[in-house]
């Protein structure tokens, strides 16, 4: 990879466009070369892939996707930065600036017909902070082309999102993306590759995508379930479950048919079970919207 941009580079591209980073963006731009192909490498992309970023930022991860990926569909929503990236590109990634389509757009909102042209097939990005786990699902549930992703975080975050049953930082972030993905940890990423220095660590998720866990319940039915079970996560699913299926005896007849203890909690249930129990509804739950 040729043309990467470094710290100085960073911050006189910045300078120029009078772009000063804003928490309520969540932006934190990538200066590190080195952890830009660390990126690359463990994402595992092919000739083949279409990769999708979300907050492309000043470019750093762009320009290091573009000579390894068909296409790249880039996603901003600061209308400076977005405006910007395609000279960027032509600056710095030769003729593979050709594969680059910028999207001015919020990507919680953006759709598959926005990015058909062609579909994507990765995910790679180094997501805002504030915004990352609705991005992911979001994504997930919008474009059915997405095969893989790996995506970089908090590190609070990444250990949530790959977080199994059991686990003390298992949630609502943990079974909706294993409802999409199997997904692992793939590395911690430290501050100082940031402009600016963000506070805390980064992970690096890496996901896989998968069929859903059963084809007879829809997935707003199980993520019902799920937010239910976790709004009062210290409390028996008999108990956390009562709003849900209209009672807790009738909480308990649906988790008892699902296969599950009425006593068991939410932090202990696999995917798959909380399937089971959106499968087990009893006629009165409320209809997921």
């Amino acid at each position: 990879m040729t043309g990467l941009l470094g710290p100085a580079e960073i911050r006189e591209l910045a300078a120029r466009l009078g772009v000063n980073p804003t928490k309520k963006l969540g932006q934190n731009f990538v200066h590190d070369p080195n952890t830009v192909r660390r990126i690359i490498t463990t994402a595992g992309l092919t000739p083949d892939d279409v990769v999708l970023e979300v907050g492309p930022g000043l470019g750093s991860l762009t320009l290091a996707l573009l000579p390894v990926a068909a296409h790249v569909h880039a996603v901003e929503i600061d209308p400076v930065l977005a405006g910007a990236l395609p000279q960027t590109a032509a600056g710095h990634a030769g003729p593979a600036a050709a594969r680059l389509t910028v999207h001015r757009a919020d990507a919680l909102r953006i759709t598959a017909a926005e990015l058909a042209d062609p579909p994507p097939t990765a995910l790679v990005a180094n997501l805002p902070y504030n915004v990352a786990v609705p991005v992911v699902l979001h994504l997930l549930a919008g474009l059915p082309t997405l095969r893989h992703g790996l995506v970089m975080v908090q590190k609070e975050v990444a250990d949530r999102l790959v977080a199994g049953p059991g686990s003390k930082v298992y949630g609502i972030p943990s079974v909706k993306l294993a409802w999409y993905a199997r997904s692992r940890a793939a590395g911690r990423v430290p501050p100082n590759v940031f402009w600016p220095v963000p506070n805390v660590d980064s992970g690096l998720v890496a996901f896989t995508r998968r069929e859903p866990p059963r084809d007879d319940v829809p997935r707003k039915a199980v993520f019902a379930v799920v937010d239910a079970a976790f709004a009062q996560r210290r409390k028996t699913l008999r108990a956390a479950l009562a709003g849900w299926a209209g009672g807790p005896d009738r909480a308990a007849a649906a988790l008892t048919a699902a296969g599950v203890d009425p006593g068991a909690r939410g932090e202990s249930l696999t995917v798959e079970q909380f399937a089971a129990i959106a499968a087990s509804a009893p006629t009165a739950a409320p209809v997921a919207q």
